[in-house]
């Protein structure tokens, strides 16, 4: 008996002679003979509708890389790659919305943090968090490219526009912007003007994701798994150092094979676990430089202060920053970097039909407030550090 049902065109529906039913399944199936008159029986059976997409290439003709915003890309990724390399005593920082759902208040954000950037960056080097794709553990908003009017109408072309435009705004506010390469396809629409890229805990174990960060043009940081494995980020940050070839679009939409020649400053996020728990703690990165240098990787990493190193209470990220700058007047150096999550408001919302301006529709968050605090106590204590 066959199990599955074939997809027919309501212009060219089968005779009532050429169908019959597995009551068994529920199934309507038209009989074998008429295959033959079928184009592909058994290709595309559960795709309803396929929609046109813009190409890569489009996009960024319609959204060039103006020479200021290049020459601010590249210096910035030069920035943090020193940092990573331990030849920059300064910590980055990358900070901002869990989410980006809405262009007015990250832009206002934008602004908000850009002073704070200029005003510590003898210190700090400070980076926009800019997600527009959200990993969901079953089904739930996929971010702003996926669904920007958070509807389910998947205006995705729309999306892809907001993205970009976004993005070119922030080079050229000389701001650095760091994101997550979730769909291994969506990164051609506005990887040029990305500083600092991640791939999620949940993706790390990834063969394509590992494939997708050796061929990026900035330093990729991998976040440990989300049961707290650290090995399996190591791997993948030996992996994607090294060359790959594999298949994937160019970005005028033609099938390739792209031969990458590895990027060198992959390095690990650590960002807690399910299982493990928090993993910040000074027995936590004794291990982790231990375990980075029997991989013969840089004794190097970024802690993210949220997800499961603050077990996802916002307010707990600040004590998770203050932690990492106790370690570091001690003199820890493995952490080099932090990520904080942060928007205009504290908290959290429930997508509806009346949000609140500048609060996560995700994870909760610090409010802007509360965070320029945190960065200023971060860049003072360090001051006060380098001075003693």
């Amino acid at each position: 008996m066959a199990l599955w049902k074939t997809r027919v065109s309501k212009t060219n529906p089968p005779r009532k002679d050429e169908v019959f039913e597995h009551a068994a399944w529920g199934i309507t199936t038209p009989k074998c003979e008429s295959l033959m008159e079928m184009s592909n029986p058994t290709g595309d059976l559960r795709i309803a509708r396929t929609h046109p997409l813009i190409s890569p290439a489009v996009l960024a003709e319609e959204i060039p890389v103006t020479t200021t915003a290049g020459e601010f890309v590249a210096g910035c990724r030069r920035e943090i790659e020193a940092i990573l390399g331990g030849d920059d005593p300064r910590l980055l920082v990358v900070v901002g919305p869990c989410s980006i759902h809405d262009l007015d208040s990250a832009r206002e954000y934008a602004r908000r943090l850009k002073q704070c950037s200029d005003a510590l960056s003898k210190k700090l080097l400070i980076v926009m968090r800019v997600y527009f794709e959200k990993p969901r553990t079953v089904l739930g908003w996929k971010g702003l490219i996926n669904d920007p009017d958070l509807d389910g109408s998947y205006r995705i072309n729309r999306g892809l526009r907001l993205a970009r435009t976004l993005m070119r705004e922030l080079a050229e506010l000389r701001l650095g912007a760091g994101t997550e390469f979730l769909d291994t396809t969506l990164g051609q629409y506005y990887a040029d003007f990305v500083s600092w890229g991640a791939i999620g805990a949940r993706t790390t174990e990834s063969q394509i994701h590992r494939e997708l960060a050796s061929g990026l043009s900035m330093p990729v940081g991998f976040k440990n798994r989300t049961d707290g494995d650290i090995q399996v980020a190591v791997e993948a940050i030996l992996s994607a150092r090294g060359r790959h070839l594999f298949p994937s679009l160019t970005s005028h939409g033609a099938p390739a094979i792209f031969e990458t020649t590895g990027n060198p400053y992959a390095h690990l996020v650590l960002r807690g676990g399910k299982k493990t728990g928090p993993n910040y703690s000074p027995a936590h990165l004794a291990a982790t430089r231990q375990m980075l240098a029997a991989a013969g990787l840089p004794q190097r990493c970024m802690v993210d202060c949220s997800h499961g190193n603050s077990e996802k209470q916002a307010e707990r990220q600040i004590d998770v920053a203050r932690e990492i700058l106790r370690q570091r007047r001690e003199g820890e150096t493995t952490a080099c970097a932090l990520m904080i999550e942060s928007h205009l408001r504290s908290g959290r919302q429930e997508i509806g039909p009346q949000l609140k301006y500048g609060q996560s529709i995700t994870d909760p968050c610090l409010g802007f407030e509360e965070t320029r605090q945190l960065l200023e106590e971060l860049s003072g204590e360090l001051d006060s550090a380098h001075e003693s």
